[in-house]
């Protein structure tokens, strides 16, 4: 039994130019995550969006900087997020179950301990986490790059076999191919001083949307590669390619 680990970025969940939901995508999203699951395999959801959802909902034109305005539009996002994710699961006969951390759930021992027991017993029960950080509550938590660190820890914690990073790139290139024609991809990464060679050639900073970019997908790597978890990172707007 294989457990993967997916995490979907704000990137793919939405529409570059609105910040409305990308249906489609989350509909292939949600397909191919059953399907894992019907084949026996272990999944786990780690996805953004809560607050880039939330702009859209409310007619925002950008994603705002003010910390507490963030934290009430990730309020309005995730419901809504959580709400779509459940209709799609549903129609296929999968439960999902929210779960919401912050990095207190990984520091602290006993939180660490009830992470990873209450993780054990959803997977048991062939439920698939639908994860997220606690945005509305954690201001830490609302910073670059929070996501792809969050669903490398998962991994970590659950001890995973797989970690994919669906992101708006179809792979690892040497830098980044939308500011850099010539930019070569890299179709595998062998050891940790690869890596570290890689970080400094990304200057991808997110989407409007959306945090992260590059960058903080190499660092997941590199945190789920040390805890001996396999990752892969491919284009989110075809999340059936996980598969």
């Amino acid at each position: 039994m294989t457990t993967i680990v997916v995490k979907v970025g704000t990137s793919s969940l939405t529409q570059s130019t609105t910040g409305q939901l990308a249906l489609s995508t989350i509909a292939k999203l949600v397909e191919t995550l059953t399907h894992l699951r019907s084949c026996g395999h272990r999944v786990v959801l780690v996805s953004s969006g809560a607050v880039g959802i939330g702009c859209g909902r409310l007619g925002l034109k950008s994603r705002p900087q003010r910390i507490a305005l963030k934290q009430a539009i990730a309020a309005v996002g995730q419901g809504r997020l959580i709400r779509v994710y459940d209709d799609f699961f549903t129609s296929l006969q999968q439960p999902i179950a929210q779960v919401l951390l912050s990095r207190r759930d990984f520091i602290q021992r006993s939180c660490y301990v009830n992470a990873s027991a209450t993780f054990g017993e959803l997977l048991e029960l062939g439920v698939i986490p639908v994860v997220n950080e606690n945005d509305t509550v954690a201001v830490e938590e609302l910073k670059f790059g929070d996501n792809d660190t969050l669903s490398a820890m998962v991994a970590s914690l659950i001890a995973a076999d797989w970690l994919f990073l669906l992101t708006d790139v179809d792979r690892l290139y040497s830098a980044d191919p939308r500011e850099v024609p010539n930019a070569q991809p890299i179709e595998l990464v062998s050891n940790m001083a690869q890596l570290a060679e890689l970080q400094v050639k990304t200057g991808s900073a997110g989407s409007q949307w959306g945090t992260g970019g590059m960058v903080t997908k190499i660092e997941a790597a590199r945190i789920a590669t040390s805890a001996g978890v396999r990752t892969v990172i491919t284009e989110g707007r075809y999340p059936e390619t996980i598969e």
